[in-house]
Parts: structure tokens; sequence; C-alpha cells
């Protein structure tokens, strides 16, 4: 059953023989002409496909392409960056300028070279590629890198000489884990990127295989294909880098997908369907739908709403979860208690807080010292002796009176003095709304409505 199941995913997944043609005659001219533009500069210049598309391990329909622009390592960061944006900006017809560890080139490419006269064309329903023309030193060994793209070129090598027939194994297990919604390593994912899966399927030989692994893993495996780590590491999932033994390939694996994954892969087992690659689609969730999960929950739904600031997603999402925790400290400390948070990003983005105690008595107590402690005793009872002070548990105790009996008010008088990240902060100071329960349908985005349904149902995947 299973592999019957495999087997179907693959015909949805594989590339046609006319996708592989396409790609590779896009990449071939791209690098033609970064060897061309790098030569009237007079640089000493390579361009090199990279990632999945240079390994045969991508899925049909993709259309992102990772080409580094390589240079030796005699040259400066400076000349690097300045060289290597130059070069990419002759060769990218559309671009954005992009920030990592080192600025490099986001491109898109609306159409594809004719395989007889090389004139760029666009298919009919073609929605084009998306390429990342990166900047890298081409450095001898992987310890000698000097910057963290150094070290793609040495993953290709590896993963190349290794995969070879295990490709559509790989495929495979990265279309479950889009499914089941794990894949990706990128910040706002936290999930498994296409290099771990290859590795993986190195380590494990097939998709069936790594899943009947899975399901018996526990945090803080450990796998080292090469038997060479330096360094412990404390994630919930340890995979040393075959090419540098001091890293982990998976450290922003969070520990919810890697739980995610286990209990997946334990479902697949019991019951395989193809759902677990291909979920139902999930609708945006209605403003009646909205109201009938308020009304059967009964909690509080807070939103924190701001205009997204203009970052990458990779320094976005970190200050959007480091406000959530914020957030959430500056409503317990006022003793109000949040039952479960979210965030969402579009135009606008979205802090969520579902709140189990979002209102609160005038009063509250204040604890003073035990009463054998005369002169903190004294002290306290001067102090407050118009809210005459009273003995409960040993301890005088005093009732005084809140600043705020309601979350919503709290978060509209001080959600600026919250410790945030930069952007986040500039992009709140400039103003933000406290939206509350039915307020929330204001948000119209289709996205955000999807979300709020996944949020609400936790969308079950895993049962078909």
């Amino acid at each position: 059953m299973s592999r019957k199941i495999c087997s179907q995913v693959l015909q949805k997944i594989k590339p046609s023989k006319s996708e592989e043609k396409a790609l590779h005659r896009l990449t071939n001219r791209i690098i033609t002409q970064i060897d061309a533009a790098a030569k009237e500069l007079g640089v000493e210049v390579r361009g090199l496909l990279v990632g999945s598309a240079a390994r045969n391990t991508w899925i049909s329909g993709d259309r992102d392409l990772d080409i580094f622009i390589t240079f030796p390592e005699s040259v400066t960061h400076e000349e690097l960056e300045s060289l290597g944006l130059g070069i990419a900006k002759k060769v990218a017809p559309k671009y954005e300028e992009r920030y990592a560890e080192h600025p490099y080139i986001r491109a898109f490419f609306e159409g594809i070279p004719d395989e007889t006269s090389g004139r760029v064309v666009i298919p009919k329903g073609f929605q084009g590629y998306r390429v990342d023309l990166v900047p890298c030193f081409r450095v001898s060994d992987p310890s000698a890198i000097r910057s963290a793209v150094d070290r793609t070129p040495f993953h290709n090598e590896y993963v190349k000489n290794k995969i070879k027939g295990l490709e559509d194994e790989v495929r495979l297990l990265k279309q479950f884990l889009k499914g089941i919604g794990v894949y990706g390593a990128e910040l706002k994912t936290m999930g498994f990127s296409g290099y771990l899966c290859e590795l993986l399927i190195i380590k494990y030989n097939s998709f069936l295989d790594v899943v009947q692994s899975v399901s018996k893993w526990h945090r803080n495996v450990i796998i080292d294909i090469e038997n060479h780590g330096t360094l412990e590491h404390d994630t919930p999932l340890v995979i040393i880098d075959p090419v540098d033994p001091s890293r982990n390939v998976a450290a922003a694996v969070s520990l919810d997908n890697f739980c995610t994954f286990v209990d997946a892969s334990r479902e697949f087992l019991k019951k395989p369907g193809i759902h677990f690659f291909f979920p139902p689609p999930v609708k945006p969730l209605t403003d009646k739908e909205l109201a009938q999960e308020l009304k059967h929950r009964k909690t509080e739904l807070l939103a924190v709403v701001f205009d997204t600031p203009n970052v990458v997603d990779d320094i976005l999402y970190p200050q959007l979860y480091k406000a959530v925790r914020s957030i959430e400290e500056l409503l317990h400390r006022n003793d109000f208690r949040v039952f479960r948070s979210g965030i969402w990003s579009g135009v606008r983005s979205v802090i969520l807080l579902e709140m189990e105690v979002a209102t609160l008595p005038n009063v509250k107590k204040h604890i003073g010292p035990p009463v054998e402690s005369s002169i903190h005793a004294e002290k306290f009872k001067i102090k407050y002796a118009s809210q005459h002070p009273y003995i409960q548990d040993g301890r005088y105790v005093v009732d005084i009176s809140r600043e705020y009996t309601k979350a919503k008010d709290l978060l509209k008088s001080k959600l600026k003095t919250c410790g945030v990240g930069k952007h986040v902060s500039e992009a709140i100071g400039k103003g933000y709304r406290v939206l509350k329960d039915a307020q929330i349908a204001k948000i119209e985005d289709k996205d955000f409505r999807i979300f709020l349904r996944k949020y609400f149902r936790k969308y079950r995947r895993m049962r078909g």
C-alpha cells in the first residue's frame, strides 16, 4: 500500500523531460551571461548552479534556482559584494536586492530560451523562474570558508556523489514534509531544509526507511553520517554536517516541527494515504465561522495589527516571535493569562493573543512582609495605612486598585514599552490597532483567514 502511494505521488512530483530541458537551458544561459559579464570586468569569476536543481532532487513545478557567482579567495569582502552585485544586475532582467550575511540579487526570469534559436520565449501559463544570484568565495576547503554560503558548493559535491539513484526518494520526503507543513529551514517555518532531506535519504536509503526511523525518534537524536562531529548541540534534532563537523544542519528545526514529523510518520505507517503528501486546500475562515468559534471557545481573542516592516522574512519573523514573548510577559506581569498565541504577516502583521483571563477585578492583593519582620512590617503599615493592611497566612496584605482591568486596555497603553526587535518596534511606533473578538473580522485578507482556520482547527492533515 505504502509503495503504491509513493508511486502515485512520484507521478505528480517528478519533473518531466521538457521541464528538465527548460531548466537546464535557462541555467546555462544565466551562467554564460555571468561568465561574459565577469570577463568584461576582468574578474576571474565562475557561475555555479547549486541546490536541488544541481542535484536533480527538485520537484516538478519548482521555479526557484540558486546560482552562485564564485570569486577567488584573493578578492576582499568589499570587492565580492560590489563586483558580485554588479555582475548579477547585468544578468537579471528584473531583480530586487536582498540581504543575508552579505547582499545578493533575487532575479526574475519571465521566459526560457528556445532550444534552437536561444530566443527567450514565454509559454502560455508559464509563471517564470525566481533565481537567487549569490556571490561567494571559491575556497579550497570547507574549513577555510569566509562566509556561510561558501560552504554550499561543498554540500553540492557531497550530495551529488552520494545521492545517485536516490533522487526520487528525496522528492518523496520533501513532498511529505511539505504536506505536513514542516518543509523549509527559513525562520518563518523553522522546519527541514532540502539539504537536510537529502542527508536523511543518504543515511536511510529510502523515503519509507526514513519514515520508519523517524517514527521511533526521541528528542536530541543525533545523526553523524561521517562520524566526525566535534561539538555538542542542544536542539531536538542534531544532524552533523558531513562537510563541517562543527555544524548542526538541523539547528533551525523547532521542537514542534520535529514532533510533527515524528507524529505524522507514525500515522502514515498506521494508515498510509496520499493526503499526507497533498492535503486538501484550507479554506479561509468566514465571519460567521469566526463568530461560532468565539462563542464555542468562550475565550477573548485579541489581535495587535500593524503595517509590516519592509525587511526579509529571516529578519522579520525572529522579531515577531520576540514580540509575542515580550507581550505575553507584559500580560502575565499584570495577572492576565494567555491561553495561546500566533503570528501572521502579509501587508500587515498580526500578533494573535487568545486570552484565558482578559478581564480582572478592580482590586488585587499586594503581599507585604511577614509579621515577624518588625522593621519592614512597620514601613509597610505606614506606607499603606490608608489601604488598611490586614494579616493573611502570616503576612501583611493590602487590597489595592489595579491600573488595568482589561487586557485590551493594557495593550493599547503599554505595548510600545515591550522589548521587540528594531524593525517591528519602528512599525508599531508608527501606529497599531488592538482588535477584539468580532472586530478581527475587519481583517479580510484571504491568507489571514486561512491562518485563522488553521489556528482554530490546527488543520488535521493526518486524518484524511
